[in-house]
């Protein structure tokens, strides 16, 4: 099922420009419905929140947004919670900060504000997230491994996410941290899913409607694994996979690709080879 037709999933690879043209933050603040819509920022993958928070109230009111406040979470006990949801029902745009996402995911996880957080993007809002919060949008995560200079079986390990996407695993800091090796390991593993790396100030839009736009300084790098044939399965942990048929899709900034080309052909459609990741992203989650 597709999402409703406003809303939007903003997918950043971290340490996007906060100081000087912000294209990425400018991009999502119009997303949200412009200067004076509602903001809320995340800051619950962050062990530092005050800190965090600071950073981004500075950039945000730089762009002109007149209406963004704070969301600082302790974990899933916390008093206010009810209160704190109802600040997202009522924002045009919910942007998830960096740090941890097993932290951000302890926090959230069963809380109304992981519901008002769904309720959000059904409705049409822009869900963001950066680093640790753009890994954590999707049904299945990274928690945990290391960074090798080669596919290795185990490397890393997943965890349940937030599910606003399935089908895909999100790395980023991708070119900046070389981790296509660890991207790889992923897919040997969990051939069903894209492994999607992000670079640095760049993100992947998916939405409003069927389609993806690439935005920022760098690339989004798109593995699929669908028609792979692997030896994972006969392997001993640690050791080196054969991988045959992986597909690689390198999209750079201003790559935007929709199921049918727009009515003003700025937005051309997609190839085949790219379609059913197209789906995948702008479709709801049933994860």
């Amino acid at each position: 099922m597709t999402r409703a037709a406003g809303g939007c999933l903003l997918v950043i690879g971290g340490h996007e420009d906060r100081e000087h043209g912000k294209d990425v933050l400018d991009r999502f603040l119009e997303l949200s419905g412009g200067a004076g819509a509602p903001i809320v920022v995340v800051t619950a993958a962050s062990t530092a929140p005050d800190k965090v928070w600071a950073i981004y109230k500075r950039a945000f009111a730089a762009l002109g947004a007149t209406d963004v406040r704070p969301l600082h979470l302790g974990g899933p006990g916390e008093a206010g919670y009810a209160a704190m949801a109802q600040a997202i029902h009522r924002a045009g745009g919910v942007f998830l900060s960096g740090g941890d996402q097993k932290r951000l995911l302890r926090c959230l996880a069963g809380t109304p504000v992981e519901a008002a957080l769904h309720a959000a993007l059904e409705r049409g809002a822009c869900i963001a997230g950066t680093s640790a919060g753009a890994s954590a949008l999707a049904a299945r995560m990274l928690a945990g491994g290391y960074t090798s200079l080669q596919p290795l079986k185990g490397a890393v390990t997943l965890a349940a996410g937030l599910g606003f996407v399935g089908g895909v695993v999100i790395d980023q800091h991708f070119a900046q941290r070389h981790r296509l090796a660890r991207l790889m390991s992923v897919i040997a593993e969990h051939p069903h899913c894209y492994g999607v790396g992000i670079d640095e100030d760049t993100a992947l839009l998916a939405g409003p409607g069927p389609v993806i736009e690439v935005l920022g300084a760098g690339s989004v790098t798109i593995l699929d694994g669908r028609a792979m044939e692997s030896n994972v399965e006969e392997i001993r942990r640690h050791a080196r996979p054969r991988l045959l048929d992986v597909r690689v899709h390198l999209l750079p900034s201003r790559s935007r690709f929709a199921l049918e080309e727009s009515a003003d052909g700025k937005i051309q459609a997609a190839p085949e080879s790219l379609r059913h990741f197209i789906q995948t992203m702008t479709t709801k989650s049933e994860t």
